[in-house]
């Protein structure tokens, strides 16, 4: 295991302490991961797919003594680490690693679009207290033209939690994204879902940046 954590790294965008009712339940310290399979059009967070977006590489052990004087917080309002991104399950031995040498009793949250391969959800899934989960849309045409990218992997992740009896411990994430869905589109998501026994839901809308989505839209057009 020494060996493990010695050689694994991974890229950091940056450590965030000291939150409160943002990432999950209690004091939390969010830890962003740079990297990402999606291209979305209103990218949330840009930097992680920056080459220069890379703040620090953290092994785990460097992490745990990072986070580790928020340990009094976290005992005192049942918080924890949130794992977001980028996409963290990419980081997801990383993760592991980690949560085997945190304390048992810090929450361990992770914010993902779970397009990811079901082998990294599995991999993180026996630490995770909850997922905050952004599916964008259910419907695959609008996920693509959105994402740039399909969304089979997400409904693999996403069956799999069901399967495994896990729908209390997601908060699925419908947000309404101007010019790519609508509120039928989203309400047809959330029926699916609740297909799959999935019942916590967090809506709300994209604020568009216009300026930035022109600047994506002449990148388009450039690369035609």
């Amino acid at each position: 295991m020494r060996h493990e954590e010695d050689e694994l790294k991974a890229p950091l965008i940056g450590i965030s302490r000291h939150r409160l009712a943002t990432d999950g339940a209690g004091v939390t310290t969010l830890v962003t991961f740079h990297g990402c399979p999606l291209h979305c059009r209103y990218c949330l967070n840009p930097r992680c797919l920056s080459p220069q977006g890379v703040w620090r590489m953290f092994t785990p052990v460097n992490l745990l003594n990072a986070v580790f004087p928020d340990d009094l917080y976290f005992q005192a309002t049942g918080g924890g680490i949130t794992f977001g991104g980028g996409e963290p399950l990419l980081r997801s031995r990383f993760i592991r690693v980690f949560c085997e040498m945190a304390p048992d009793d810090w929450r361990i949250t992770i914010e993902t679009s779970l397009n990811a391969d079901l082998v990294q959800l599995q991999e993180v899934a026996p630490f995770v207290s909850e997922y905050y989960v952004d599916v964008k849309d259910m419907n695959p045409d609008i996920y693509r033209r959105y994402a740039l990218r399909d969304n089979q992997r997400v409904l693999s992740c996403l069956r799999w939690l069901a399967g495994e009896g896990l729908q209390d411990k997601v908060v699925v994430r419908l947000p309404l994204i101007p010019d790519f869905n609508t509120d039928a589109d989203r309400g047809q998501s959330r029926q699916q879902l609740q297909a799959l026994g999935f019942t916590r839901f967090g809506l709300f809308t994209y604020i568009r940046d216009v300026e930035a989505h022109k600047l994506q839209q002449l990148q388009d057009d450039l690369q035609v």
